[in-house]
């Protein structure tokens, strides 16, 4: 029988335990095990249907806790001291000095605050507003922001129906279910603000949801409104669904709807730092801000980039958010208006003279709004760099102005409690903040101890295999090699699968087994990756090995969790250079399970021979089917001849001493380098901290400075070809030694610039067989000035061969982020 009306009914706390919706509503539970362990105890069914199994959210556990159980725990000394404590911790949390309040008082900084806008955030199972490794990453980025003190605001999209849910059927296709969410149910706060905004026509109330995250709020957009029509409720229905035009209309109300919520609220950041470009929005919306107050276009943007940092995370093109131009002019026609310029002159701004299709590219987009612009791993940003190169010709690519910051990963929401308190008790309690020098401790815990931790999170990890599928499979003492990630084709999930008889042989081995475990997701429209996981499927279906061989549907991050718990080996086997970062392993690094990895992403700077294992890869083979079976090969070597016989060398004890010295290695190497504490740390430093002082200086005294910007950058295009270099032919560039110093000078004629506007630099360095310079090798050296137009400068070659130098002049201003900002130089 359907009701005539719903609602819901809550039993009334006592006012002993009255601070529990506050402590459930919080989400620093999620990575704080005495807070989470309060509703443990109130969780009184627990097993198969506890909160944390279930995925549960603690504020829904609280607002359905029978009265009778209410009487109970208030008549629990022990219970009522437990929730007085928690609540004394979570204030501390909130509330004490942290490393930011600490930076602040012996250093100073400029930065009060960042608005950092992601199109999905994964902080817990229980939130589910995430579908893989992007909304992760923002959830670990604003609990250690948190952790940090980091004055920052989250800004992303409530979807109703969050990601989907995922079965297979008896083929092994994926199929997918979507569950709408209740957001009070999961401790979120409606702040009462709604804010409008136009859609080709088509007016969305967007309603602004709260919910904290430690010290940090984190702002929810919805348009789930019932003013609003059918088609603009759906906007924000769930995550990565429909066409072109649903994500263009999502990422509209995330960047523009994003910055006028924040208005509404009374925020007014410094500093706005776009998660990729599914957020680039936002600029336009800052642009339309200040053409408002009565900057031209130009100016606006000058007044918005300074403050604007960009980080991308895709190597390939294809990841990349691309709109038509026929669906971008009906969002935007009338749009461009309001900034002062026609549509044309907006279009241009997300294009670049290689775009193919004459699209509009959103990673372009963000890329001119923001001075300061990232990858996530040392080789990403090579391959950002390679990628980007077109929007500054003037310049090599190493030149190109995108440095990198490789990601990290919030520890304490992923080790197992078991290792949290091994890393405590060596490391120190605050171990998830540490550095090099606190976790090369790490080599004198037991090796008993350690295998001890190992071995309860691999029976963790059979538990819960067994739970889903069925109590024969698996063995907790048996070496157990994870894969657990999106199931892109890229990833190569199926890499050992061509091979099947060589891999059942180490499944099924007698005396050294091997069993896998595998989970993962495809994007409902991904075919190809679906078909990766029907074909780890059927091997699962195998008799013969399926006790060795499991896929875990519905992966999430708790399942993730406890494989990051579980599993000795992290396998990771992408084509390179295709995986930005791949910070799986990062969170299976910290529980003391070894990498096996392609040299991509992350594992490209950090692996160091004696952390993990190494998978060759044969990068120069352009034919995808021969470099997958290489690879293959490669792994199973690998696999083969170095990491099974490791694992299984057992002293006269029965420890494998060889592979916990290795895990040591993995720790003190690692451990420190892929926290979410320092990836955070070096935003702040590197980027967060110069955006806040250059955004600060561009809109002062009347955004005097973004006015004087523009019109130096209007005039220097213009200008700089009357800018010549002559290089002295008496330079002193004759064969020599190495280690030798060489003079060299040049005449510099400005042309229409002063001395100011114009920087001069030596390059030099060994050549490449075709005669120019080695660009991974060479040097820039400073020239001085005379005064009179005159430089002088000097340079050492280090190496012996074929060596070159050259001057080169460069346009200057003091409000530039770069030299290379311009895209303008002029060589001898």
């Amino acid at each position: 029988m359907r009701p005539i009306h719903r609602f819901n009914v809550t039993s009334e706390i006592p006012e002993s335990l009255a601070a529990l919706p506050r402590l459930a509503a919080n989400l620093h539970w999620a990575w704080d095990r005495e807070l989470a362990s309060v509703f443990d105890r109130i969780d009184e069914q627990g097993g198969d249907e506890s909160w944390r199994r279930t995925g549960q959210h603690p504020t829904d556990l609280v607002r359905r806790t029978a009265p009778n159980r209410w009487v109970e725990l208030a008549d629990d000394p022990a219970f009522v001291e437990q929730v007085a404590a928690a609540t004394a911790r979570l204030d501390a949390a909130l509330d004490d000095p942290a490393w930011f309040d600490d930076r602040e008082r012996e250093h100073g900084t400029p930065l009060r605050s960042v608005a950092y806008f992601s199109p999905e955030f994964g902080i817990t199972e229980a939130v589910p507003q995430y579908s893989g490794g992007l909304g992760v990453l923002a959830g670990d980025h604003l609990k250690a922001s948190s952790d940090l003190g980091i004055p920052l605001i989250g800004v992303g999209l409530l979807y109703s129906e969050g990601y989907f849910h995922q079965q297979l059927n008896p083929e092994g296709w994926q199929e997918e279910r979507n569950d709408r969410i209740d957001p009070s149910a999961l401790g979120m706060v409606n702040t009462g603000v709604v804010v409008h905004l136009d859609l080709a026509g088509l007016t969305a109330a967007i309603q602004v949801w709260r919910v904290d995250v430690g010290r940090v709020p984190l702002y929810l957009l919805d348009t789930n409104l019932p003013e609003n029509p059918p088609e603009i409720i759906s906007i924000t229905n769930r995550l990565y669904g429909g066409d072109e035009q649903h994500r263009l209309r999502q990422e509209i109300v995330l960047g523009i709807g994003g910055v006028r919520a924040l208005r509404a609220l009374d925020l007014d950041p410094q500093v706005f730092h776009m998660n990729e470009g599914h957020a680039g929005f936002l600029g336009l919306e800052r642009v339309r801000e200040w053409v408002d107050r009565g900057l031209s276009f130009d100016e606006a943007i000058e007044a918005v980039r300074a403050g604007g940092v960009f980080t991308t995370h895709t190597p390939v093109p294809a990841g990349i958010d691309r709109f038509p131009r026929d669906l971008f002019q009906r969002y935007f026609e009338d749009f461009a208006p309001q900034l002062g310029i026609d549509f044309e002159q907006l279009f241009a701004l997300g294009q670049r003279d290689d775009e193919p299709d004459g699209k509009f590219n959103m990673a372009v987009m963000g890329m001119r709004l923001a001075s300061r612009r990232n990858g996530v791993a040392a080789l990403h940003g090579t391959v950002a760099r390679e990628m980007f190169s077109g929007m500054w010709p003037g310049h090599d690519v190493p030149e190109t102005p995108i440095g990198h910051i490789t990601n990290g990963v919030h520890a304490r929401t992923w080790v197992s409690d078991l290792t949290d308190q091994l890393l405590s008790g060596i490391v120190g309690d605050q171990w998830h903040l540490a550095d090099a020098d606190a976790f090369a401790r790490v080599h004198e815990i037991d090796h008993g101890a350690i295998w001890l931790v190992r071995r309860q999170g691999r029976q963790e990890l059979v538990d819960l295999v067994r739970d889903r599928l069925g109590s024969d499979l698996l063995d907790p003492d048996i070496l157990t090699i994870g894969f657990a990630r999106r199931f892109a084709t890229y990833k190569r999930a199926n890499l050992l699968l061509g091979q099947l008889d060589r891999l059942k042989r180490i499944l099924v081995d007698a005396d050294r087994p091997v069993q896998f475990v595998f989970a993962g997701k495809a994007h409902p429209a991904d075919h190809p990756g679906k078909a990766l996981i029907q074909a780890i499927h059927q091997v699962t279906q195998d008799a013969d090995v399926r006790h060795r061989f499991v896929f875990i549907p519905d992966y999430d991050i708790g399942i993730a969790r406890t494989m990051y718990h579980g599993c000795d080996v992290w396998l990771n086997t992408p084509r390179r250079p295709m995986e930005a970062c791949g910070t799986s392993g990062m969170k299976a690094a910290l529980n003391g399970v070894l990498n096996c990895s392609i040299l991509d992403g992350w594992w490209d700077e950090m692996s160091n021979g004696s952390n993990g294992f190494d998978i060759p890869s044969f990068d120069d083979e352009h034919d995808d089917a021969r470099r997958d079976r290489r690879e293959a090969d490669a792994t199973f070597d690998v696999l083969e001849r170095e990491l099974v016989p490791l694992y299984y060398a057992r002293g006269d004890d029965g420890l494998p001493h060889g592979w916990i010295e290795r895990i040591k290695n993995n720790w003190a190497s690692l451990g420190w380098n892929v926290i979410a504490g320092r990836m955070v740390r070096d935003y702040t430093v590197q980027l967060y901290e110069p955006a806040a002082a250059s955004g600060d200086g561009a809109v002062a005294e009347g955004a005097a400075q973004a006015r004087e910007l523009a019109a130096w950058r209007a005039s220097i295009a213009s200008v700089w070809p009357s800018v010549r270099v002559t290089i002295d032919p008496q330079a002193e560039l004759d064969d020599g030694l190495a280690g030798v110093e060489r003079q060299i000078s040049a005449a510099i004629d400005t042309g229409e610039l002063v001395a100011d506007e114009v920087t001069v630099q030596i390059v030099h360095g060994p050549l490449a067989a075709d005669g120019q310079l080695d660009l991974d090798r060479r040097e820039v050296v400073a020239m001085r000035s005379d005064g009179n137009g005159r430089y002088s400068g000097s340079f050492t070659p280090t190496l012996a061969g074929p060596w070159g130098a050259t001057v080169r002049a460069l346009p200057t201003h003091p409000a530039l982020s770069s030299v290379f900002e311009t895209g303008l130089v002029t060589f001898g």
